[in-house]
């Protein structure tokens, strides 16, 4: 039965500004980049060393706060509405980074961090919304539309970042901020509510809290299955922000002027994965295959970038691994189907938390590894290491990705709504 036109009109102006929203989070996070290591060092003393460890600690507490906050902004959008929780994070966001922007100390800088850790929690919030108005059949296609943000966002934010900042570090902080303020006025005005307040369920304490919101995903097999499968992708991604560019420097000799442009094409090819193969290759393959699809391209791309012998040959790297793109949708589609409408944003931010664990995890796991191939009194190196452990990871989430979700493929689709009842 197809949608009636002004259903799915308001359906698609819905998922436009999540768009918008996503993109301008991903923008506003993006323009600071560039400037705010060298900030943090300058705030140090200008001991490179010194603030280097400094920065480590400001990456840490902001995906601390993710792992705390992505699960109570979930369960407060079940409980109140996605819109409040939507448009209170956008304007905390912007005033955050004009915070930071006027940040006298370190110690300010670091409070505006945490700060911006907890308002950029809304992403649940965000998916929970697609959720709401989106058809499941049509979810893969919706994500993928705000994983496409994220490429964009990663494209031109830390170019942006770097034209203010030559001009004032300061000034990229307030460009983050006139960006997320004015997002939040467009939503102000335009974004409607999602969920009907008879759909709506009791805010819990039990379930806002980061180990309370993981009950759900215990409550069935499938669902506990999938998110083990985005703990193990999540984990293996945290690669690339980690280690690549000090491999990319020792392995190499690549400098900023190379990262940044391998960084662009990084982001244009998530682009035109999102948009342009999310929907076909779904629509060809279904919501599982093309999970596995995404998995498998995952795990080699991760493999060719450990093992390219030159710089040269990880630009072809990049279109193979950009096909990892294909998992997130799907992934996100498939468990939404698991869920009533009351749970999508517990959901969300179970996932949300399960990011933000492996956030806390990676960074040490992957750069601790580099480090331990590349020691001087080595007899043979490996600098690639985190990336073949990044690839064995990620080939690890494809087997148990293929056992999780083989029963529901063999019944049919039965099993999403067995899941769906045993979750209400």
């Amino acid at each position: 039965m197809s949608t009636p036109e002004p259903l799915e009109s308001k359906r698609r102006a819905a998922v436009a500004f999540i768009f918008v929203t996503a993109l301008i989070d991903v923008l506003s996070f993006g323009i600071i980049i560039p400037v705010l290591p060298p900030l943090v060092v300058a705030f140090a003393g200008g001991d490179p060393v010194h603030g280097a460890r400094i920065y480590g600690l400001f990456g840490t507490a902001w995906a601390l706060m993710q792992f705390v906050f992505s699960p109570l902004l979930g369960a407060l959008s079940d409980r109140f509405g996605r819109r409040p929780v939507i448009l209170l994070s956008c304007f905390g966001l912007g005033l955050d980074y004009l915070f930071m922007a006027f940040a006298p100390t370190l110690a300010w800088l670091f409070v505006g961090r945490i700060i911006s850790g907890i308002t950029a929690a809304n992403f649940s919030t965000a998916s929970a919304y697609i959720a709401d108005v989106t058809p499941p059949e049509k979810r893969a296609g919706a994500f993928g539309l705000v994983g496409a943000a994220w490429g964009f966002g990663f494209v031109l934010g830390p170019a942006l970042g770097g034209f203010l900042g030559a001009i004032e570090p300061r000034l990229a902080f307030v460009g983050a901020a006139v960006l997320a303020l004015l997002n939040a006025l467009y939503g102000l005005f335009v974004l409607p509510e999602s969920l009907p307040h008879e759909k709506r369920s009791a805010f819990s304490w039990k379930r806002a809290n980061p180990l309370g919101s993981l009950t759900l995903l215990r409550s069935q097999t499938q669902l506990l299955g999938l998110a083990g499968v985005n703990l193990l992708y999540w984990l293996a991604h945290n690669v690339l922000p980690s280690a690549f560019v000090l491999y990319a420097g020792y392995r190499y000799g690549w400098n900023a002027r190379t990262m940044g442009l391998l960084l662009a094409a990084t982001g244009i090819c998530n682009i035109l994965v999102q948009i342009g193969l999310i929907k076909p290759v779904v629509a060809r393959l279904g919501e599982r295959r093309t999970l596995l699809a995404g998995l498998l391209f995952g795990a080699i791309g991760f493999a060719m970038y450990g093992l390219a012998p030159n710089g040269t040959l990880v630009w072809f790297c990049v279109p193979v691994f950009s096909l990892i793109g294909l998992f997130g949708p799907a992934s996100q589609a498939l468990m939404t189907r698991l869920v009533s409408p009351s749970q999508q944003g517990q959901l969300q931010g179970a996932n949300g938390c399960v990011m933000a664990l492996t956030g806390l995890i990676g960074p040490a796991l992957f750069t601790l590894t580099f480090a331990h191939f590349i020691e001087p009194e080595r007899s043979w190196k490996l600098p690639g290491a985190p990336f073949l452990l990044a690839a064995a990871l990620t080939f690890l989430a494809l087997i148990l990705a293929w056992r999780v979700t083989r029963k529901s493929a063999a019944a049919g689709g039965k099993g999403a709504a067995v899941g769906a009842t045993a979750a209400l």
